[in-house]
């Protein structure tokens, strides 16, 4: 741009540019963004009668107050509590005994085994169906027991906020956040899609400026990001541990993700670009929005990840039946038993936590509904999947976004980081009890 200038004007513009960099600590993109807003208020004033703009509607007062930089935090507080009540009390707890108790313990548990029973003589065969990891007795009720409940609940939760237009004011409140990790808040909008499939939410880091900042959002979604299932067990399991278990899980997730994103930031090098994003104004809901957005995000876990479920179990089914899942059990136990100090039966919730995490998640919410976690189990095996290696068809987006070298090696470290910081993390909590 400076070569199209005469001397003097690229000579005025470079003083401009080195004055507003002694000035301020912001990058100047960021300073001429001020300066136009503050314009932009200017003229609105000049337009505008000052009626109006003391009578503002209700909503446009809301709005702003949502992205202040004191009151639109404890705003983003009321609405994540309200989500973890919705989803870790109503749907985990009320939801969850329903359907399992009531409807699968009552109804479909019992014709299942009738009909196996009778329709298939074979041992081998009934125990694909209802034994220990039986199609049946396994897959169908952590897939629409366990998990649809929490799921749908969830997608109702996310479809409120997105068509009340509130999703593009959590990137702006994210944007400080983001910085700690080299990004800037156009990435909350990868990060918050991740919420509902963290697959999703590789494809559209795409729309980050920078080949860091892609590799960047990448790395956290794999790393710290929990899909809308996973989070959905992980809130469930917390529910019923004080409060401060959900401090600590949240505490620590993002402790290790804000770390390895400034290190690897700094590593990477190179500047942040700068964050512009349009605000739509606040919107009342409308219940036919969120119930087709609700009901097609249903119909995508039913037709993707059900099936997972099902191919997970068989997995476990043929590992146990050729007498593998009892050899890596004993392989795993030093680092699942001696140091993440939980039971030997976590090793088939980790092992299956690769094809999906949240499958991974259901093994653990299972072994606590057995009283097979205390407290301090609880914490860390929610660390531990949180942060663990991503699902397989994370990876395979990975691939596709990254290339096979980065994909493998940001699962490598995944799994690392997940398993270390698990064990230091249940150290701590027994040399310091949290009860």
């Amino acid at each position: 741009l400076r070569s199209l200038l005469d001397p003097d004007t690229s000579e005025k513009i470079t003083r401009i540019v080195d004055e507003a960099a002694k000035r301020s600590a912001h990058p100047l993109g960021r300073l001429i963004l001020q300066a136009r807003l503050k314009q932009a208020a200017r003229l609105t004033e000049q337009v505008m009668r000052a009626e109006a703009i003391s009578h503002r509607p209700w909503s446009d007062r809301l709005a702003a107050t949502m992205i202040h930089p004191f009151w639109g935090y404890p705003i983003l507080i009321a609405v994540l509590l309200v989500m973890y009540f919705l989803v870790g009390d109503l749907a985990a707890q009320k939801g969850v005994n329903f359907f399992e108790e009531v409807l699968f313990g009552r109804t479909i548990a019992p014709l299942s085994h009738w009909l196996i029973t009778h329709l298939l003589p074979l041992e081998i065969l009934q125990a694909l169906f209802i034994g220990e990891y039986g199609l049946l007795t396994m897959a169908l009720p952590y897939a629409f027991a366990i998990i649809l409940p929490i799921v749908g609940m969830f997608f109702l939760c996310f479809g409120i906020l997105e068509d009340v237009g509130y999703l593009p004011r959590l990137a702006v409140m994210a944007d400080r956040a983001c910085r700690l990790l080299g990004l800037n808040g156009k990435a909350v909008l990868p990060l918050v899609l991740g919420l509902g499939c963290v697959t999703m939410g590789t494809m559209t880091t795409r729309i980050l400026d920078s080949k860091k900042e892609r590799l960047l959002a990448t790395l956290v979604l794999a790393l710290g990001i929990p899909c809308s299932a996973q989070l959905g067990v992980i809130l469930a399991m917390l529910a019923g541990q004080p409060m401060l278990s959900l401090l600590i899980w949240m505490s620590v997730v993002a402790t290790v993700v804000i770390t390895v994103g400034r290190l690897c930031s700094y590593w990477l090098g190179g500047e942040t670009s700068f964050f512009l994003y349009e605000l739509p104004p606040l919107r009342k809901p409308k219940l036919s929005n969120i119930l087709i957005k609700t009901l097609g995000r249903l119909e995508w876990y039913v037709k993707e990840a059900v099936p997972l479920f099902f191919a997970g179990t068989l997995a476990l089914f043929l590992l146990d039946r050729t007498g593998w899942l009892a050899t890596l059990e004993s392989w795993l136990e030093p680092v699942v038993v001696g140091w993440l100090g939980l039971p030997a039966k976590a090793a088939d919730a980790l092992l299956i936590g690769f094809l999906r995490r949240d499958f991974g998640a259901a093994g653990f919410f299972e072994m606590q509904r057995r009283g097979m976690l205390d407290g301090t189990q609880t914490i860390v095996s929610l660390v531990t999947i949180t942060l663990f290696v991503p699902c397989v068809a994370q990876y395979f987006m990975m691939i596709k976004e990254r290339g096979w070298r980065t994909a493998s090696a940001i699962a490598a470290a995944a799994t690392g980081i997940a398993v270390g910081i698990g064990g230091i993390l249940l150290r701590l909590l027994r040399a310091f009890p949290i009860a």
